[in-house]
């Protein structure tokens, strides 16, 4: 008999953690030894790609974990919070029976008390680096303890991070390194050529980098306007776009990046592309990869897509990108430093014969260590050995 996995996740939309979601809830799907659930905050892209797939989706309370939530008066009322969130799961699911809650990111709080509550075994899979504030870092890792039967995380970075703070969480840790797949053809050339014209304002003869992902406060966008605009004069052919959107009720971050591309008199030479569905075609269309995140990622979901699409990418040489992005596949610089971001943008826009062989060593790593079978199959022995 089937068994059924409930997984809960913090938003709807298509971004590293919601991609990986999507794969993996797909994968397990599809094997006839396991039946899904997802729950998800609110309606969006990723609920009806999940839907595409012929998966369940419930549209309930997470508990999403957030800075304001840890006020006196919050904190208070936090507890009711999540005894109605759990009951109104329990009546959403009817008589399903549940087997396993997955909580997929360390910011769902439902997914551990629902699983408590009803006897369940309880997976909690952390996709971050929580450092601040220090309230939140310090108390994670007794709850992950508490309230998991198994802990699994996205990098070897993540793991190392919780588990110094909790030692005790090693012996029920996993890591499972994220896995992708690029299932769509590789866009067209007339396609190509109008995605940079119309979002890029890019001709074939221009070299575009580009930052794809959220747009905030530690995603690195500030730092490579920066660096760009520091060597634009060295390269005329130059262009810079970032493919993102801010988080929802944070837009003052596009409004603080636009400001500064006006400042720097940018305004021909950057954009910023809301975030798009189709994001292979916006990789085809890139010619240089950048993630620049100041702060350590958990993983770096857009580092191992841009292998796929065959780009030399620069990343920040720090947390989980550092276990997808070697010295031999791609540009490693110093985190936060312009200098160090310049200098890789430097090696790569003039050492062509070293870029070609970066992208197909990029390339291969990503197909032989990152696949989405792999990063199934290793779900399908812990939901089996968990059972």
């Amino acid at each position: 008999m089937s068994k059924t996995i409930l997984y809960i996740h913090q938003s709807a939309e298509l971004y590293g953690s919601d991609k990986t979601l999507l794969y993996l809830a797909n994968g397990i799907n599809i094997n006839p030894d396991f039946n899904v659930v997802v729950v998800l905050p609110n309606d969006g892209p990723l609920k009806n790609k999940l839907e595409e797939h012929n998966i369940r989706v419930i549209i309930s309370p997470i508990i999403k974990v957030s800075r304001s939530m840890f006020t006196s008066k919050r904190l208070v009322v936090l507890p009711f919070k999540i005894v109605t969130a759990v009951n109104k799961l329990k009546k959403s699911l009817k008589d399903t029976k549940i087997d396993i809650v997955h909580s997929n990111t360390l910011a769902v709080l439902v997914g551990a008390f629902f699983a408590k509550r009803y006897g369940i075994k309880h997976i909690w899979h952390v996709h971050e680096i929580i450092e601040k504030p220090k309230l939140v870092s310090n108390v994670f890792p007794v709850l992950v303890d508490y309230f998991s039967t198994k802990v699994v995380y996205n990098s070897k970075a993540t793991k190392t991070f919780l588990c110094n703070k909790r030692t005790r969480l090693e012996a029920k840790s996993y890591i499972v390194l994220n896995g992708l797949d690029r299932e769509t053809a590789v866009t067209s050339n007339k396609e190509i050529e109008a995605i940079r014209r119309d979002l890029f304002k890019a001709d074939k003869n221009d070299i575009v980098l580009g930052l794809v992902g959220r747009i905030n406060k530690w995603k690195g966008q500030q730092l490579l306007l920066e660096a760009f605009n520091n060597i634009k004069s060295e390269f005329n052919n130059l262009k810079l776009v970032f493919i993102g959107s801010a988080p929802p009720n944070q837009e003052h971050f596009v409004e603080d990046l636009q400001h500064k591309i006006t400042e720097f008199s940018l305004e021909n030479d950057c954009r910023i592309v809301p975030f798009q569905n189709n994001i292979w075609s916006i990789w085809d269309s890139i010619d240089v990869a950048v993630v620049a995140s100041t702060e350590p990622e958990p993983f770096g979901l857009v580092a191992l897509e841009a292998m796929l699409a065959k780009k030399p990418v620069i990343t920040a040489n720090h947390g989980g990108l550092v276990e997808i992005v070697l010295p031999e596949t791609g540009y490693l610089f110093e985190p936060g430093n312009v200098s160090s971001l310049q200098d890789a943008i430097r090696q790569v826009l003039t050492n062509n014969k070293q870029a070609e062989v970066f992208k197909q060593n990029g390339y291969e790593r990503a197909i032989n260590k990152f696949s989405l079978q792999t990063y199934v199959d290793r779900f399908v022995l812990l939901y089996k050995e968990t059972l």
